[in-house]
């Protein structure tokens, strides 16, 4: 099962890594570790509550007013 995988730098150091489909989320000190803890997550996740509908994430950006 392909899923997706957002990652932002964490302001103590590292990244923060979000799996849309399912909302969990983990951190790791470099993006590999991110992402192996975001899989070793998500996948304890779908033990207890499997996706019944699987559809592809969208990312896309928006804007809002900068404050002055």
């Amino acid at each position: 099962m392909e899923l997706s995988a957002v990652l932002t730098p964490a302001i103590e150091g590292g990244y923060i890594a979000f799996n849309p489909e399912t909302g969990t989320t983990t951190h790791g000190e470099s993006i590999e570790e991110a992402l192996t803890n975001l899989q070793e997550a998500t996948e304890l996740y779908l033990e207890e509550f499997p996706l019944t509908v699987i559809g592809r994430s969208l990312l896309t950006t928006f804007h809002v007013a900068a404050h002055a």
